[in-house]
């Protein structure tokens, strides 16, 4: 039954959660009163576009959220220096107290938190549109479709951050769902891909420039995909790859750098990416200025912060720090900065095992600037150090997602594990061809299953390095506590720190205090409490 209740739960969650961050050019605060909610077809969409919003967070893809996840602590990423709030992860030292310790909305339990909020609000807009007189039957569908990739996208990265977890898809008040136990992973996902084909038949194929953050059809392909490949399913991993390639609009761009380009973020290859805008307040910033009493410091801006955190600080820069002033007038005479963290840099394994022939490198391990030698090597592809467009924490720069060149090397590996590398090598070389100069370095002959497989585990490190695909990648493969083992970092020890149970996070402390049904199939919260 439909309910006031209920619409205030969605008017407040939209309220708090609702970034400023362009999607389809919407004013968040605009929000229409709960007691109107969902009256036409421009309401339901509104609350969709409420909930990318949410995924544009912080503690998922606004600043490096899922990064700490995917990436840290595996053999791509590190910080130059020792920061609290991306330790506890890349150095394996988290706890379930320290999950709930929040830096900039950026904890293992923001992002609990916002995923679990992104699947109320989803439940809630299932709810009030399937069979709603005031939305067209074809408008019903296409929300429905939305509705249901955003939740089951939710459930997934939820299973690959902590496996067995509360799991609901019907509109349940705040109270039953503090009662959830937590719900078998396969059974999750059962229900994931259940909502990803249900999108991948309904929703579009692409969508119009205003609203290309939206996820088509074939990023619910994607993930399909990458589920069946989890399961070790190869064949339907294979079939779904295949379909991608063959059947999308998406292409490979000639170069690697092509993919990259600041100023073609829609480019063919890219799959999906959240768009972001420069000089737009959230509405979590408003509250910090009312909490604060005053404006927000200039420095800490509106728009995606992720790049900033792969920009290089001057204060740590360059390596000759008697050429730091000479440095900084270079880059001022270009209108640049280095006005970063540096927090997300190459790690010291990645920066020295890049192959030095491979026309990836300068886009993935940038080791001198403008003819200074740098104390670390940063990732460029990720950097923006425009101070016009792009000021710090303020940058318009969009959070790519997916692209299809990881759907070629998902192809490869399925194929290799189906049938061994034999017809293979046609979905890996196409990737390979553009990261060489010459055949002889690109392509790929005379190996067995097993040196295939390999390749494949290098191939898709140089590929789509800080991409935040990495960490999940060696879980699946099961070699993460191999990998990390056999790191040697600047400042943290993970090699010593490591456990087999850190494939999976902890539930935050706070969830378990709230909500003690969530140790009843686990008492060891995923094996951190000994």
């Amino acid at each position: 039954m439909k309910t006031y209740k209920n619409y205030l739960i969605l008017f407040i969650l939209l309220g708090l959660c609702f970034g400023c961050e362009s999607f389809l050019e919407e004013d968040p605060r605009d929000i229409i009163a709960p007691e109107n909610f969902f009256a036409n077809e421009s309401d339901a969409r509104q609350a969709i576009t409420g909930v990318y919003a949410i995924y544009k967070n912080n503690s998922i893809y606004g600043q490096v959220g899922l990064d700490h996840f995917y990436d840290n602590g595996a053999d791509i990423i590190e910080p130059n220096r020792v920061a609290n709030f991306v330790e506890p992860i890349g150095n394996y030292t988290m706890n379930e107290a320290v999950a709930d310790e929040s830096v900039q909305r950026m904890s293992v339990g923001d992002t609990w938190k916002d995923f679990y909020k992104i699947i109320l609000n989803c439940n809630i807009i299932l709810d009030r549109v399937e069979g709603n007189p005031a939305i067209s039957q074809s408008a019903q569908t296409d929300i429905i479709a939305e509705a249901r990739f955003l939740r089951g996208f939710a459930y997934w990265h939820i299973t690959n951050l902590w496996g067995d977890a509360p799991y609901y898809t019907e509109n349940l008040n705040i109270n039953e769902i503090r009662q959830l136990g937590r719900t078998p992973m396969a059974t999750i996902l059962e229900g994931v891909l259940d909502d990803l084909q249900f999108a991948e038949n309904n929703l579009q194929s692409s969508y119009p420039e205003a609203e290309r953050g939206r996820a088509s059809k074939w990023v619910a392909s994607m993930v399909i995909a990458k589920m069946h490949m989890k399961a070790r399913n190869w064949q339907a991993g294979l079939a779904k790859c295949i379909e991608i390639i063959n059947q999308s609009p998406h292409q490979l761009l000639t170069t690697y750098a092509e993919v990259f380009d600041p100023s073609n973020e829609y480019n063919a290859e890219i799959m999906w990416s959240l768009d972001f805008a420069k000089d737009i307040r959230s509405q979590y910033e408003e509250g910090l200025v009312g909490q604060a009493g005053g404006p927000l410091s200039a420095s800490w801006g509106n728009g995606n912060w992720r790049p900033s955190m792969f920009n290089p600080r001057l204060r740590d820069e360059p390596k000759n720090t008697a050429e730091r002033s000479a440095l900084s007038a270079a880059l001022t005479a270009r209108g640049e900065a280095f006005n970063g963290t540096g927090l997300q840099i190459a790690s010291k394994d990645f920066a020295e095992k890049f192959p030095t022939n491979d026309l990836r490198r300068p886009l993935n391990v940038l080791d001198s600037y403008l003819g200074f030698e740098l104390a670390f090597p940063y990732m460029p592809k990720f950097m923006n150090l425009d101070l016009e467009t792009s000021p710090r924490f303020n940058h318009s720069d969009n959070r790519m997602v997916y692209r299809l060149a990881d759907v070629y090397l998902m192809a490869a590996e399925c194929e290799n594990e189906l049938n061994g590398p034999a017809n293979a090598y046609q979905y890996i070389h196409p990737i390979r061809q553009r990261a060489y100069a010459t055949q002889a370095e690109w392509e790929l002959v005379g190996l067995s299953q097993q040196q295939f497989r390999e390749a494949i585990y290098d191939e898709r490190k140089w590929e789509l390095a800080g991409e935040a695909h990495r960490r999940f990648d060696l879980i699946r493969w099961g070699i993460l506590l191999d990998v990390v083992q056999n790191l040697e970092y600047r400042f943290w020890k993970p090699n010593e720190n490591i456990r087999p149970y850190h494939t999976l996070l902890p539930i935050p402390l706070s969830e378990l205090q709230l909500n003690p049904a969530l140790l009843e199939s686990d008492p060891t919260n995923n094996g951190y409490r000994q």
